[in-house]
């Protein structure tokens, strides 16, 4: 059975390390985390994380940059890295996204729950996120196992990238096939809206919120609702 406290600190340690500017612990915090991992998933794996450690960080920086560029209320890079539950949720995606392509079993879900528990943001780790991905305020957010997410995509709160149905094999087990959605570069999605099935959504389109969308937008699309209606 995995160890709760273990694998919150590991990621206590890949946070310092990712953002040493911040926490000051560099060196420590990586032969921490180096020594948990390879308690949880064997020296091999371990070793091959921690080579995979600075193209994490880098995907990250973007990320904040992103956050920050589209966030007037953020003050600067320590208040996004320590306050924002975006950066929270999307630096446990990266870490159990590169875990899962090392073949971790569990673990990579385990810390993905681990945000998602902390900041109601729920992203699968097998999704594919590209660079400077940025979500605000965030919670409810919702991203499927086979969603593709290009650069520079910005979702709000309660949005959901998921799956419509399913197809089955001959036992009755769902396939694991792609069933969520594409969201092409430049992309915004506004809060509460819900983009199911598999999808394509065009690069630089923006989706206004309390939408239900089950169909592809071509590029440079604007999907709002009808304007409000107000008598008296």
């Amino acid at each position: 059975m995995i160890d709760k406290k273990k694998v919150e600190r590991l990621m206590e340690c890949a946070r310092e390390s990712i953002f040493p500017e911040i926490y000051g612990r560099e060196k420590e915090s990586a032969e921490e985390l180096h020594n948990l991992l390879e308690e949880l998933t064997g020296a091999e794996k371990a070793a091959a994380f921690m080579q995979e450690l600075p193209v994490i960080r880098e995907e990250l920086q973007t990320d904040v940059e992103a956050i920050g560029n589209n966030d007037p209320a953020a003050s600067d890079r320590e208040e996004i890295i320590s306050c924002y539950p975006g950066i929270t949720a999307i630096m446990h995606y990266r870490v159990a996204h590169r875990l899962l392509g090392l073949d971790v079993p569990v673990l990579p879900r385990f810390i993905t729950e681990l945000a998602h528990s902390e900041t109601g943001i729920d992203i699968h780790p097998a999704a594919s996120i590209g660079k400077y991905f940025a979500i605000d305020h965030g919670t409810g957010v919702v991203i499927g196992a086979t969603s593709v997410i290009g650069d520079h995509v910005m979702l709000y709160q309660g949005v959901t990238l998921g799956a419509r149905n399913f197809k089955y094999d001959d036992t009755g087990r769902p396939l694991d096939l792609p069933r969520h959605p594409i969201l092409e570069d430049n992309v915004t999605v506004y809060s509460n809206t819900s983009i199911l099935g598999n999808v394509r959504i065009g690069h630089d389109t923006v989706i206004g919120g309390n939408i239900w969308l089950t169909h592809d937008i071509p590029p440079y699309s604007r999907v709002l609702q009808s304007k409000a209606i107000y008598k008296t």
